[in-house]
């Protein structure tokens, strides 16, 4: 019987479409859980579907490169995903107008503030140079960061696994922390997770309501185009680069 389901799964993992199917179907699985506890924060999508690919890989022995070569549709849709995100930004121009110079402040700050903080608390843990410049992008979205690390003297791959523990982070624990904060606005709560936490959280905030997705979404974009001036610059006064 073992050899019998060893001889399965590799014809299975020889087939071009194997790991795109378990990586939908680990996500489907994942939001069915989610559903079901009531959207407890910690079995947050993302975070459940990692693991069972994780732990996926990890049994079947599989290298991450071939899993990737079978998945990289999923990566290829995020670009489209990503210019999607500007319908629900389009219904909300006249409202995003009237409201441009607190979102700019608001900008300016939480960027910098991600950015500074990480730079403060990596030297004071005494994190080595590369690691800390790796580090510092990581409220950008994947691609930005993995350049802007590369740019600054990181490592773009350990940028990116940054950036997804900082996007799940902030999908589990920012609305629940706007809000025992007091703040019950859609568009402050949107906007701030986006900034925060990009694409992942960015997702979340959809699922709370589409206006905090639209100003997630916001935040999301302008903050990548702001991190990747402020991190040469912040790296270069503190003397990293």
């Amino acid at each position: 019987m073992g050899e019998q389901l060893f001889e399965t799964w590799v014809y299975l993992a020889e087939q071009p479409l194997l790991w795109l199917t378990l990586t939908v179907a680990a996500y489907a699985t994942a939001h069915r859980v989610f559903l079901a506890s009531g959207e407890f924060p910690l079995l947050n999508p993302v975070l459940v579907a990692v693991l069972l690919i994780v732990a996926t890989l990890l049994v079947t022995e599989t290298d991450y490169g071939v899993y990737f070569d079978g998945a990289q549709f999923v990566h290829f849709l995020l670009g489209p995903a990503t210019v999607l995100l500007a319908v629900p930004l389009h219904a909300q121009a006249q409202r995003l107008a009237r409201q441009w110079l607190p979102l700019a402040i608001a900008l300016v700050a939480g960027s910098a503030t991600a950015i500074v903080s990480t730079l403060v608390i990596g030297s004071l843990l005494g994190l080595e140079t590369s690691t800390l410049l790796s580090l510092l992008p990581k409220s950008a979205t994947t691609p930005i960061a993995m350049g802007v690390a590369e740019q600054v003297g990181g490592e773009p791959s350990l940028a990116a696994v940054f950036v997804i523990l900082t996007g799940i982070t902030g999908a589990i624990a920012g609305v629940p922390l706007l809000r025992l904060l007091g703040e019950r606005d859609a568009d402050i709560k949107g906007f701030a997770i986006g900034v925060a936490a990009h694409g992942i959280a960015t997702a979340r905030a959809f699922q709370h309501s589409e206006r905090a997705g639209a100003y997630a979404g916001l935040g999301m974009g302008l903050n990548a185009a702001l991190t990747a001036l402020l991190v040469p610059l912040i790296a270069w006064i503190a003397g990293l680069v």
